[in-house]
């Protein structure tokens, strides 16, 4: 059993930063009425953390190859207690969205650390196993933060969603400094400074764009001016990995089509799985009525079949080509979605989600497992991190933004539908009941009309999740098809044997 303990001490860390994502999903409702928050606020206790945690997971991933894997575990950990400290503590969105930002810097030390650790502590099956309980735990993580987010929030505070993480990133640094191997740093050289700076600039710019589309639209110059500053970072990010001794993420790398075919479903897995999490959660709670626990309750069918079927890919599938396993979990997860869409109607409630979020937890416990082993099998070991980074960034920045565009696509949607029937302020009203204020908005009506605005508010909210859910069950068919097309239909690596030393000849597969 106890060879087992790295693999919980890793586990718990990734538990705790990805539960962070989506737990705060259920509090939104509260939140917004105790620091009397604006949509846009709302929207970046979310986005956040998922940006900072996005953009810095390739220079994090590059500093661990450096540095060494368990040193910077260890260093996130503490910066990622030290915020949710904070977080706990906020006394205004301001405070709140600050801490959050802090809060992803550790999430991304940690994360970027996890495949290294676990290649570290276990070879052939034993590895393959390992990465079947990681990739588990990865799934059900945004699943059950819903959950657990309920039951804090409604027990105690909403504040405990963040105050709970203190006590487990103590246990999580008394394991690492006792059961994890320490290391050294797997290659010489300098941190990529420039490369991280234009990277975090244009990751950082595309998603502000697509929040403030949400609010000006595309035509605004805001929205365009910064499309046109990430488009500047990102050329600008090329040249110097180009150039650079060092690079922070080897461009040379992306000529492996298989890949670049895994990076496209790590792009496009979070915002087909997960990113509409956050509409289903507030319109659960602020037009069905139902309490925290049991919005959150609502996600268990897509949490319990990931973890599952996760085991069962690690175990019995360890060594099966990517191209089926990958490919197969993104389509199911796009008609997953694609069945919450249609089952959804005027006068649906909770159940209509259902049997949709089964499917996509059936799709998330495939694809998570075989993401991390296939890409970590696909390079040189001295590039072990940049894989994980460049891996863990996709999903991450794919679930920023997704969560901003998932949200332009409700508003808009939901606005589209109230303006049809006649109701005043459509834009206003809709990006309302976007934020969860679907109560507030019905107090101000009189007695006479509530009825009829309750009926419309149900109508535009279901519009919204309709073609959000759409939107996430083409990103899923889409990463679907890129796989099958892109990933080449051989057996990667056995985990056991050591990957060549010569870049050109792992990345020219």
């Amino acid at each position: 059993m106890r060879k087992w303990w790295p693999l919980l001490t890793v586990c718990l860390g990734t538990f705790m930063l990805l539960i962070d994502v989506t737990i705060v999903n259920v509090a939104l409702p509260q939140m917004s009425v105790d620091l009397h928050t604006s949509f846009t606020a709302l929207q970046w206790v979310v986005d956040g953390y998922a940006l900072s945690l996005a953009v810095l997971l390739l220079g994090a991933g590059a500093l661990g190859d450096l540095s060494g894997h368990r040193r910077l575990y260890i260093g996130g950990l503490v910066v990622f207690a030290v915020a949710s400290l904070a977080c706990g503590l906020a006394t205004g969105s301001g405070m709140l969205i600050a801490a959050r930002v802090v809060q992803g810097v550790g999430a991304a030390a940690m994360f970027t650390t996890t495949f290294a650790l676990l290649n570290g502590a276990y070879q052939g099956r034993e590895r393959g196993v390992a990465y079947g309980v990681w990739g588990g735990v990865s799934g059900a993580a945004a699943a059950v933060g819903p959950i657990l987010g309920g039951l804090l929030t409604e027990g105690l505070n909403w504040r405990w969603i963040f105050l709970v993480n203190l006590p487990i990133s103590i246990a999580a640094v008394v394991l690492s400094l006792t059961v994890l191997r320490p290391d050294h740093g797997n290659r010489k050289g300098r941190f990529d400074v420039a490369g991280t700076v234009t990277f975090t600039v244009a990751a950082s710019a595309l998603t502000l764009a697509v929040i403030r589309a949400n609010e000006e639209g595309w035509t605004a110059f805001a929205t365009w001016g910064l499309l046109v500053l990430s488009a500047v970072a990102l050329v600008a990010f090329v040249l110097v990995e180009r150039r650079s001794a060092h690079p922070m993420l080897d461009l040379g790398l992306l000529r492996n089509r298989s890949l670049s075919g895994i990076l496209i479903a790590a792009l496009l897995v979070n915002v087909a799985a997960f990113a509409a999490f956050t509409y289903t959660s507030i319109w659960l709670q602020s037009l069905i009525g139902l309490s925290p626990i049991k919005a959150g309750l609502i996600g268990l069918p897509m949490s319990l079949v990931s973890v599952v079927v996760s085991g069962i890919a690690g175990a019995k599938l360890h060594g099966r080509s990517p191209r089926l396993l990958i490919g197969a979990g993104m389509l199911l997860i796009g008609v997953g979605s694609a069945l919450c869409a249609l089952l959804l109607g005027p006068d649906s409630s909770w159940p209509a989600l259902v049997a949709g979020y089964a499917v996509i937890g059936l799709g998330v416990g495939l694809v998570m497992p075989t993401l991390a082993e296939s890409a970590m099998a696909l390079v040189p070991r001295d590039r072990g991190g940049m894989a994980a980074g460049a891996i863990n960034t996709a999903r991450q920045l794919g679930f920023a933004i997704g969560i901003a565009v998932l949200g332009t696509v409700f508003a808009s949607r939901a606005e589209d539908h109230l303006n049809e029937r006649g109701v005043p302020d459509p834009a206003g009203t809709a990006h309302g009941l976007a934020a969860g204020q679907a109560g507030r908005i019905l107090e101000a009506v009189p007695q006479a009309a509530r009825s009829a605005a309750d009926t419309a508010l149900r109508g535009a909210a279901i519009a919204g999740l309709d073609a959000a859910f759409l939107v996430a069950a083409a990103a899923g068919l889409l990463g679907g098809i890129a796989v099958l097309i892109m990933v080449r239909p051989v057996r990667p690596a056995a985990p056991g044997v050591e990957q060549p030393s010569d870049d050109r000849s792992t990345v020219a597969a």
